[in-house]
């Protein structure tokens, strides 16, 4: 069957893997993500090739793993690698890809056929018949609120699906007013930054706009019909 991601324990940056100093982020980095998504991206050719309408990628401590559920079939195409001492999951996605890139043009060079030479890599995975929705996105509903507003109240997005989220705005509002108003020695452009992203927050919590997504929490996942690798979403935004 699937391999499913780590279960629940300290957060673990969804890029390489690592705790420490992680804190409620998703990422040690910016870096690091960005690393992966660039690994993901130049070996998007190979999920192409393989007529892909769905992919995973994700990865525990000592496996990667990129699970596929092509176009007109409901079995789901599971590779599975190990992980190299010292090496980050985007290295080792990497070599994955690169060896199953090798299979794929070796095959195509000996028929001339591009999808036997797909069919040939296909054959090198463990071949699933569990439902589809184990690659199919999950539906994610994000809050439409702007990020720097939460930020200028110091503020983290999970306070967001708070049932006393009018109290916790009025009381970030007041810590950060009373620290950067004018008559205190702040900064009056950035008073009324603060003010604006109150406001805007206090709006949303009366009237919550949501933006629909699609994505899994702790995968990343490809979807056919964008041509594009898109990053885990986080817990709290699945609904």
């Amino acid at each position: 069957m699937v391999r499913p991601p780590e279960g629940k324990g300290p957060h673990r940056c969804l890029s390489c893997g690592a705790t420490e100093h992680m804190g409620r982020r998703k990422y040690c980095s910016r870096e690091c993500r960005q690393r992966l998504r660039q690994k993901l991206d130049m070996r998007i050719g190979l999920v192409q090739a393989l007529n892909t309408r769905y992919a995973t990628f994700y990865f525990t401590e000592h496996m990667v793993f990129m699970d596929i559920l092509t176009y007109g079939s409901a079995e789901i195409f599971s590779f599975l690698f190990p992980r190299s001492p010292g090496k980050k999951p985007a290295e080792d996605f990497s070599r994955l890809a690169n060896l199953l890139g090798d299979i794929w043009w070796a095959e195509k060079r000996r028929t001339q056929k591009r999808y036997l030479a797909s069919r040939r890599v296909l054959e090198q995975a463990i071949r699933v018949h569990d439902a589809p929705t184990v690659v199919k996105p999950l539906a994610i509903h994000i809050p439409a609120v702007q990020g720097a507003s939460l930020t200028l109240l110091k503020l983290d997005r999970a306070v967001l699906g708070s049932a006393e989220l009018a109290q916790t705005l009025k009381s970030a509002y007041r810590q950060q007013a009373k620290r950067n108003h004018p008559d205190r020695g702040g900064d009056a452009q950035n008073f009324r930054k603060i003010h604006s992203a109150y406001e805007e927050l206090m709006n949303w919590a009366e009237n919550p706009v949501f933006v629909r997504r699609r994505g899994f929490p702790d995968k990343w996942f490809y979807d056919g019909s964008t041509g594009r690798w898109v990053q885990p979403r986080t817990p709290n935004e699945c609904r």
